[in-house]
């Protein structure tokens, strides 16, 4: 598989959507808007609806769950740990590092159901939904208590107010007591679900910006290699750790690799925290997902294999 040519119309758009903002009047007065109805509002249904859709056998994906959650805890657990890095604690100013600890463990959600099912079909689609809905309640607590703690907030009141979090969660919740769409909304929602992906891609590239990393370079460098080198690694571990099948494999190691998540710097933007900083990250690391994702699933997956 030509891992370029599969990841090539995602990307596509990532660049379509900074070029329509960069030299077009549609702006980012434009794309903020459409940003916050991503995120808000089409985001969450797609997520809830990709769960709901498909009976969850617990007992045959219990491995991914598994192999998804100690991933999600290591990069936490690394991410939480580069303050008490000797060599790097005094690069670290508390403010930026609270803000932007979540790029080196959160994903793009956009990203990962759009590559999917071009990896693996309808399984692959819900077992990057399976992730998406065990991990995302996990790494939005992980990304807003730096920040609620920092920024002396109130943090249940922040997670309750979390989209992805209440769309994952009811969506697991309704799974789980084999509650359905009625067959008149399906398609609604279904369109709804579907329009969130380009927006949601476009978005990201709207809102990319190099030029705000000023003095934080080397935290900067610590949190991507997290996320885009050390994480890839772990995946693979984890999938033999856990003995994951094939395509469960190939989820894990494209979940692992994903840029970070694109409203990273919405939520530390709405929390009251530098999102200039932070959507420099999130650009670098969409970047970077170029490399990552070739390596997880050519390189790492041959390895696996």
């Amino acid at each position: 598989m030509v891992f370029a040519q599969l990841l090539f119309p995602d990307f596509a758009l990532i660049l379509c959507g900074y070029l329509v903002c960069r030299h077009t009047p549609l702006n980012r007065k434009v794309w903020e808007p459409v940003e916050m109805l991503v995120y808000f509002l089409l985001f969450p249904i797609l997520l809830f609806h990709s769960i709901v859709k498909s009976p969850l056998d617990l007992s045959a994906t219990s491995s991914l769950i598994g192999a998804g959650w100690a991933l999600a805890l290591t990069g936490i657990a690394l991410a939480y740990s580069l303050p008490y890095w000797p060599w790097l604690r005094r690069f670290v100013p508390a403010r930026e590092y609270a803000a932007s600890a979540q790029v080196a463990f959160r994903f793009n959600s956009f990203i990962a159901l759009a590559l999917a099912e071009r990896l693996a079909g309808p399984q692959g689609l819900l077992l990057i939904a399976v992730l998406i809905g065990v991990c995302v309640p996990l790494m939005n607590v992980a990304a807003v208590w730096p920040m609620a703690r920092q920024g002396q907030r109130g943090f249940l009141r922040e997670l309750m107010r979390n989209p992805l979090i209440l769309g994952t969660g009811s969506g697991l919740l309704a799974n789980l007591l084999g509650l359905t769409l009625p067959t008149w909304l399906e398609p609604t929602v279904s369109r709804m679900g579907a329009a969130s992906l380009p927006l949601g891609l476009m978005a990201a590239g709207a809102g990319m910006h190099i030029g705000a990393l000023g003095h934080t370079k080397a935290l900067s460098a610590a949190l991507l290699t997290i996320r885009h080198v050390l994480l890839p690694l772990a995946a693979l571990g984890f999938a033999a750790l856990f003995g994951l099948d094939a395509i469960q494999t190939t989820v894990l190691l494209a979940f692992s690799a994903l840029p970070t998540a694109s409203s990273a710097y919405v939520l530390a933007a709405r929390m009251g925290y530098d999102g200039a900083h932070v959507a420099a990250l999130v650009t670098l690391s969409t970047l970077l997902g170029m490399l990552s994702l070739p390596f997880a699933l050519g390189t790492l997956r041959g390895l696996s294999g």
